[in-house]
């Protein structure tokens, strides 16, 4: 199994979870993070830390390290001989491996499709010659397959599952608040991202909104993926950064100020009102947008799935202090918060019930036994 980011990591780890209770004999070999190490007992043979690469001009700058990640994963599943190989999302990597797989006679599943709908639309050429069954977890995803003569299973988006298991584990308010030596003012969430690129682009125009919002005390969720240097800025302006508790801050958060990516939906099914940022270096970007072109209109999980501006999006040079503080005035009361939450009610509801890990699962599972 092949995870190359956070979500993947989470995603994989539960979907693992849940082959492992439909049969306990199963044994994996994964490139992952912590989540799916924590399930298995096993350390994975590449962690997502030394994976995540983004924009055109990073990937660039890596490629060499890339392309031996290329050459080691390949040794690396030669050398196992699954009986499956399930790639999780990480398209880039994953699609690569994909191809390959197929040529050596290896049966490759994947969870999460590539977004074939925003840009890269060709690649639905190469799942449809080198991935055996492909799971997808968004309601549109399905009709974009059929276009191209591709049946795809809908599963149903994995992040409430995550967030169902969770809940029931996070701390009060009270206790967040004492564990974080945070002071009683309501809390402004703010997610910067994961990757060192993100941090280094917006991080600091997040920060630069904190003395306008005096009431408000902001909260930054930090990620062990980067060092403690990463939050720096943070720590000289005395603002709080909390580590491996992202789901309790977006938990009690009045409002959020949220990185593009896995984020934005994961505040949305937690009703949090949000700002949605976005900045990468300039030329990954142009690049990005005169491939996408007209067909994707938003960037963020809520507007796609919904169609509509459900949550604002600040791209690029929108990002900015004044455009930030501006947005995050009107999320904190009023018409503009009422009505984003309204409009997540709409979105849970189009999701469906939580179950996507255990639905995948099965499928997987019975799939394999049903084509041996």
């Amino acid at each position: 199994m092949i995870a190359g980011e956070p979500s993947g990591d989470l995603h994989a780890s539960n979907m693992m979870r849940e082959l492992l209770a439909v049969d306990n004999t199963i044994q994996f070999r994964f490139w992952g993070g912590d989540l799916m190490e924590a399930v298995t007992h096993q350390k994975p043979r590449k962690h997502i830390k030394d994976l995540a690469f983004m924009g055109f001009v990073e990937v660039a700058k890596n490629i060499r390290t890339i392309f031996k990640n290329i050459a080691f994963c390949k040794q690396d599943i030669l050398e196992y001989n699954p009986d499956v190989l399930i790639l999780v999302d990480y398209p880039g990597f994953n699609l690569r491996i994909a191809d390959w797989a197929k040529q050596q006679g290896i049966r490759v599943l994947y969870y999460i499709s590539p977004t074939i709908w925003a840009w890269k639309e060709n690649r639905v050429e190469i799942i449809k010659r080198s991935v055996e069954k492909m799971f997808v977890i968004l309601p549109f995803e399905v009709e974009v397959y059929k276009k191209h003569n591709c049946v795809v299973d809908y599963v149903g988006h994995p992040l409430l599952d995550a967030i169902e298991q969770q809940k029931s584990t996070l701390p009060s308010k009270e206790d967040f608040i004492k564990t974080n030596q945070l002071d009683n003012r309501p809390i402004i969430a703010v997610l910067p991202g994961s990757r060192k690129q993100e941090i280094e682009k917006m991080f600091s125009i997040m920060l630069g909104v904190v003395d306008e919002f005096k009431a408000y005390q902001f909260v930054i969720a930090g990620t062990t993926n980067l060092s403690k240097e990463a939050y720096q800025k943070a720590i000289d302006k005395n603002i709080k950064v909390v580590f491996n508790q992202t789901y309790a801050l977006l938990n009690l958060a009045h409002a959020g100020i949220i990185k593009s990516g896995t984020s934005t939906l994961e505040s949305a099914l937690f009703k949090l009102p949000q700002v949605v940022c976005y900045k990468g270096g300039a030329v990954s970007y142009a690049i990005a947008r005169m491939v996408v072109g007209n067909r994707v209109k938003y960037i963020s999980l809520p507007n796609l799935i919904m169609d509509k501006p459900v949550v604002k999006e600040l791209i690029q040079s929108d990002l900015n202090e004044q455009n930030l503080k501006q947005e995050l005035q009107l999320i904190l009361s009023g018409d503009v918060r009422e009505k984003m939450l309204s409009e997540y009610h709409q979105l849970i509801e189009l999701l469906g019930n939580s179950g996507a890990s255990k639905k995948v699962a099965q499928l997987i599972y019975h799939h394999l036994n049903a084509h041996q």
